[in-house]
């Protein structure tokens, strides 16, 4: 391994962290700290790796800080609730100190989606065609990807709107693949868009030669007047400064959580590249669930060599990155109290 240093952790009997080094290994605790100088940061991983977990406690360890700190939920299962105990929603509620939570509900969002279409067209099409133009939007509601338009859609806006009141945004997302698609679409969506525009401002240069032609009785939309054509504008601006936002270092991190296990390494490996091409920066890799020193029995000693093999594979294919190990716990984690001691065991 080089570059960076990687720290296995276990607790003592008093319930403190005690750490043990792994040859010739130093503590990654400075760079976990730096993670908590930005402004985002995504926690990402393979279903049911524990980065719900992880990503709830470092968000309480910030906020207890006392930096004004945003967990943020894009994950359908809904797993922040039941971990921090308590009922999220929507709209940012306070989970201790200052660290508050927020779930994002698919069906809500598309929902909010779907009105604020209806509204924004309301006033640009012909009476008589509203009732069809909405049948069709209530159509489009349960097409493939309209959930995934919406989840967008709120995520870029908390971006965008609260970054300036929270020190740190964090955000607990979906499964890889989801979260992959999730992040890559400030990109796509701001191209798409832009044709978008480019054929509006086409209709109306043509509306606008027909008016000249026909009268000021004939019906035309000029440009400047164009409400559909400012909401792609706007929806275009937001994406692009969501996309500068993700691609800048000093802003963002990506952390991803894996298990020492073959498939979490595979789909982390293939993540850490995406996100690569993407301009997308990964800061550090929390390697989850390993086996404590003081875990005995002949099962488990065959379960730490197996473990060992692959811990050398993280350390060899991360190379590249802070590696933080963090040992599997003999209960589930669930409150407050408990996702404060798993940020023990990293920020002793």
């Amino acid at each position: 391994m080089s570059g960076w240093g990687c720290h296995v952790l276990r607790r003592a009997g008093s319930g403190a962290a005690e750490a043990g080094p792994v040859g010739d290994c130093l503590s990654v605790v400075p760079q976990l700290n730096d993670l908590l100088d930005r402004r985002i940061v995504f926690f990402g991983g393979k279903g049911g790796v524990g980065k719900t977990t992880l990503a709830a406690a470092f968000a309480i360890h910030s906020g207890e800080r006392g930096i004004r700190t945003l967990l943020v939920s894009t994950d359908t299962a809904h797993s922040t609730s039941d971990i921090l105990e308590t009922v999220l929603g929507p709209e940012p509620r306070r989970v201790t100190g200052e660290c508050w939570a927020v779930e994002i509900d698919p069906g809500h969002e598309t929902d909010r989606y779907i009105s604020d279409v209806k509204r924004r067209i309301a006033g640009t099409i012909a009476p008589r065609l509203v009732h069809e133009v909405e049948r069709q939007i209530d159509i489009a509601r349960v097409s493939p990807g309209a959930e995934e338009a919406a989840v967008f859609e709120r995520f870029t806006r908390i971006i965008e709107e609260l970054r300036d009141d929270f020190g740190c945004i964090f955000f607990d997302t979906a499964p890889t693949g989801q979260t992959l698609r999730l992040l890559s679409l400030p990109e796509l969506m701001a191209t798409w868009i832009s044709g978008l525009i480019g054929r509006r401002k086409k209709v109306n240069m043509l509306a606008r030669m027909w008016r000249n032609v026909a009268g000021a009785s004939a019906v035309g939309v000029l440009a400047e007047d164009d409400p559909v054509l400012s909401a792609l504008e706007e929806r275009r601006d937001r994406f692009l400064r969501t996309r500068e936002i993700l691609t800048d270092r000093h802003q963002t991190a990506f952390v991803f959580v894996l298990t020492p296990e073959r498939l979490p390494i595979l789909e982390t490996r293939k993540a850490v590249a995406v996100l690569s091409r993407y301009g997308i920066p990964v800061s550090a890799i929390l390697v989850n669930r390993v086996l404590p020193f003081d875990a005995d029995g002949e099962f488990l000693e065959r379960r730490r060599e197996r473990e060992s093999e692959y811990l050398g594979r993280i350390d060899e294919a991360f190379s590249g990155f802070p590696i933080c190990r963090i040992p599997l716990d003999d209960q589930d984690v669930v409150g407050v109290a408990a996702l404060r001691e798993v940020a023990a065991t990293v920020y002793q």
